[in-house]
This record gives structure tokens, sequence and C-alpha cells, in this order.
């Protein structure tokens, strides 16, 4: 039994008996939201519901509270009692906490796996870079939270697919192959234009000696557009390869890497643009092809074809997202960066004109990322000159800093990265406070280990009901609340909510480490004590498995 969500569903039945029973008149009744109080004299949860209530009922928030509380009738509830103005303290039977704990060991690897997603078919498209280049460091915010929300989705009971988009077909692409033929042709001494919307990174020069240490001159004597066509291959296999090395490398895995190219080649945007042709979403001005996405929301009317026959990239994206309709997803989550953010209603406008409900696309906006080293703003690769990649973070604080880091904040900020804190072996930095606490815990193991001290293969027969320190009680409400906080960050899209309720869990543990000796004490304490660290353990380890980040056993 969850605790928090049987005391919520408690409180919701009780308001809706006083309800039915005249008490109070409410339309809608507030968001039932409960804390737990600072200190233990005032209850093992509060909530100001009553208070919520109050305006709309038109009455006294301390009678609302009353009649609440007059309706209760949880066997697993000590006492309720109105405090202040209208909050209700809540006080459970001391024998709940410790079936909570019992119900954790008992669950072990599988604690905080939930059904709220209940088998919703979701697809998770991010990062999705143009294959032209290194990633760069707001690539791997992107990616790190992506790959984030489909481990938090997956733990709440959904049916998830990460999906990386490959813009292989384009400008883009023409660019990569110009700037590399111009690269080529500079070192075999010839003479050339570098193209004006080229690529300059240094990435392109070693893309363009790997051809000349491979092949030499060999395709100076061919015609600059087979050269090209050539080329374009040779750096969109080469890009391709290394983009998703960076990826792996970051932790960062996808279950479709969908091709841009087969769009086209398959007649897939031709066929959905004689789709909404045939349903009156697309007319013809000036030779050109215009989506009516004004019908839809959007603030103008949308080219899709142009004059001269050529696609834009919205006609390829209207086909993308039809494609994924098309595939049954429930619902279509893309993570994109903050310049895409007037793409949206264009869009889900034509989404919309396909007949599909544009709801069931979620957009998510990354906001920046400013890098910061000595409190100075961090620009530029020392190495190259150019904007940092992603592998050069990498290098500098480590994967897990990096991932940690880029999640720890809500999405909807920007975010300042401290490069000397994510590198620091200090209780300041986050990720090494809460991988510490897991450490500690795997010391305390080993310690038991050398001692002799038996470790119980289940922990059927442990007293515990023994911890009744509050450092410890307090321990146990936290690590109660995981399957609830992963439902909450999972309705909410939220995996920053687990960057921070690992950090509290840290930091409780490590209060009650500092307060509560665990070895060397009554041995039936020691094993009570031994059962809950091993909760905390499979709480933190969980936790940072969601957000990709290793749980340590030695620091």
């Amino acid at each position: 039994m969850d605790i928090k969500e049987a005391l919520i569903a408690a409180i919701s039945k009780a308001a809706a008996a006083a309800i039915a029973a005249g008490v109070f008149t409410v339309e809608k009744l507030p968001e039932i939201a409960l804390e737990i109080p600072p200190q233990k004299e005032f209850g093992d949860f509060a909530t100001n519901f009553a208070m919520q209530s109050a305006k709309a009922a038109k009455m006294n928030p301390r009678s609302i509270a009353q009649a609440i509380i007059e309706r209760l009738n949880e066997t697993w509830l000590d006492k309720a009692v109105i405090a202040g103005p209208g909050f209700i303290n809540f006080y459970l039977k001391s024998d709940v906490l410790y079936q909570q704990l019992a119900g954790i060991l008992a669950a072990g690897a599988d604690y905080g796996r939930g059904a709220s997603g209940q088998g919703e078919r979701v697809q998770v498209e991010f990062v999705s870079a143009n294959p032209t280049g290194p990633l760069h460091v707001g690539h791997g915010r992107g990616a790190a939270f992506g790959s984030a929300l489909v481990n938090l989705l997956r733990m709440a009971g959904y049916q998830v697919e990460a999906e990386f988009y490959i813009n292989d077909a384009g400008n883009q692409i023409d660019n990569l192959a110009a700037s590399v033929n111009a690269r080529y042709l500079e070192l075999l001494g010839q003479a050339c234009q570098f193209p004006e919307d080229g690529y300059h990174g240094r990435d392109i020069i070693d893309t363009a000696q790997r051809i000349v240490d491979r092949h030499g001159d060999k395709y100076l004597a061919m015609p600059e557009t087979e050269r090209l066509a050539v080329f374009k291959e040779l750096a969109l296999t080469e890009k391709l390869a290394a983009l998703k090395e960076d990826l792996a490398e970051f932790g960062v895995y996808f279950d479709i890497w969908f091709s841009e190219r087969t769009l086209h080649n398959t007649g897939a945007v031709e066929a959905t643009c004689q789709f909404l042709k045939n349903n009156g979403s697309i007319y013809e001005k000036d030779g050109a092809l215009w989506l009516k996405s004004t019908v839809y929301g959007d603030d103008k009317d949308r080219v899709v074809i142009r004059d001269n026959g050529v696609p834009t990239y919205l006609a390829a994206d209207i086909a993308y997202h039809r494609d994924k309709f098309d595939r049954g997803f429930n619902r279509v989550i893309n993570i994109w960066g903050a310049d895409h953010h007037g793409y949206i209603s264009r869009v889900k406008a034509a989404i919309a004109a396909m007949d599909y409900n544009p709801d069931n696309l979620e957009v998510l906006i990354l906001q920046m990322v400013s890098l910061y080293q000595n409190g100075e703003l961090v620009k530029m690769s020392k190495r190259t000159g150019q904007g940092v990649t992603l592998g050069e973070l990498i290098e500098e604080v480590g994967r897990d800093a990096a991932r940690f880091f880029f999640i720890m904040r809500s999405i909807d900020s920007q975010l300042d990265f401290d490069l000397d804190l994510a590198k620091s072996s200090s209780n300041d930095n986050p990720v090494y406070y809460i991988q510490y606490a897991h450490a500690r815990i795997a010391s305390i193991f080993r310690q038991v280990a050398d001692a002799g001290i038996p470790v119980p293969d289940d922990w059927n027969g442990v007293k515990l009901e023994l911890l009744t320190e509050q450092a410890e009680t307090d321990l146990i409400k936290k690590l109660a609340g995981f399957p609830e906080e992963v439902a909450a960050a999972a309705r909410e899209r939220a995996p920053h909510r687990i960057a921070r309720y690992a950090h509290e869990l840290a930091g409780m543990f490590h209060t009650f480490y500092n307060q509560c000796r665990i070895i060397g004490v009554d041995p039936a304490l020691q094993s009570a004590r031994l059962a809950l660290v091993t909760a905390v353990r499979t709480t933190i380890k969980q936790s940072l498995g969601i957000l990709g980040v290793a749980a340590p056993d030695k620091m």
C-alpha cells in the first residue's frame, strides 16, 4: 500500500461524503496535496486542502476540516487533528511505516515500478541533430533529458520507444558534401571556392584528410556532381557513426533511427501532400502548394511544396508525423531546442489537418545551456576554437556529472552548468553527494562481511518496529514516497523531480548515518538498521538508474 496515495484517496472520499451529506457544496474539489511536517509532533502528513476549498465552498476552512475528519475511518490512521486556520495533521498507526519498509524490501530491484502509464504507447523523439558534425553541449542536454524521460516513463508503466530522426536529406547534407569537397580540393592543392553556407569545423578537414589518405586524388578526375554525390555518402556515413558513438559514450541509445530520406524515397511526402490536397487542407497559389494551417490555429498558411516542385522541410515533417501516428502511438513526444518554439503551431496544425488529435503531440522545449568555469562563461573549445562538444564535456567532468547536471533543472529554465562544481568531490556537488551515499552503504556491508555478521536472505523476521528514531522514521517516509514520485514525475515529464528526490534522500541518509550507529549495537536493532539502509541503497540505485547515472560501490 502506498500510504500517501491511500491518504489522498481517503481525504477525497471523506470530502465527497461531506458534500453528499450537504455539509458544504463545491463544484470541483482542488487537488489534494500532502506534505511531511517539519516537526514530528505535527504528524506524519499534513494538508491545506480545507483552506484551498474554503473560497469555493463559501465556508470556514476549519469547519470543512472538521467535516472531513469526522468521515475518515481508515484502520491505519491513528488520528487527524485540525491545526491553525485549517490545516489537517494526520498521525499514522506506528505499524504502517514498518509495513511500508517491509514492502520496499520485498520489492527489491522492482521497487518504484508502477502502472500509472497503463501501458500507453508513447514515442519519444529527441536529439535528432543534423549529422553534419559533432554533438555540442546543447545536444547533450536534450540527450540526457530525453533518455532519462524514456527511463522514467518505462518505470511508470508506459510502453515507450525512443527514436532519433536522421536529417539526411535537404540542404544541410548538400552543404556537408560541398564542404568536404572544398577541403578535399584544398588538401590536394587545387583552387576552390568554399561554399557560403559550408561547415567550417575541424572535423570536416579531418573527413577530407581521411578520403585523401584512403583514395588519394582518385576523385579529382570525376565530374564534380558525381564527386559531390560520393562525398555526401562518405561524409554522412562517417558523421552518423561518430554521432552514434558519442551518444553511446553518453549512455544514450535509441530503439529506432528513422531516416528522413525514406520519406522521400518511398513517396511518403508526396502521398501525404496528396492526402491533404484531397481533404481540402492544401491549396495552390503562385505555383506552390500551401497548407491551410491558419484554419487550425497557426498564424499564417505554410508552403509545403515550393513553386519549383521541391518539398519544404515542413512537408517532410508532416509526412514523418503521419508515419508516427500510423505506427499506432497513443502519444508522441518531441524534444526540441528553444529555437524551434515557433514551429510547434504549424506541426500541430498539420496533425489536425490529417484528422489526428493534435493534443496527442507533446512538444517539450529545452532552454539554452551556458558553461561556466572559474566564474566565467565558456563559449569556445580550448582545443578547436569552436563550440564545446559533448565529447569534450564528458572528458572534462565525466559522464555521470554531465548527465546529472543536465537533468537536475527543469528544461523550462536556462541551465548554468558549473564545470568546477561538476568536477568537485564535495558535498556541494549534488551527484557526488548522492553517489557517496550509495558508496557509503556499500562500505557498511563490506564492514559487516569483514566482521562476520550474518545478513539475512530476506528481512521477514527482522524487527523493523525498533526503528523509532526520527532520522529513521523520516527515512522510511521518504522511501515510501518513491513510487508516487516516479508516477508524478512521469506524468509531468519531469525527470528533474527524480534528481531532486535522490538528493533529498541522500541528505536524509547522511543525517541518519551520523546520528544512528549501525554496526555494534543490539543485534536486533543492528538487523533493523541494515534492513533500512538496504532499502535506501535500492531506492538510490533506482533513482540514479532513471537518470542514467551510475550507483558506485566505491568512491
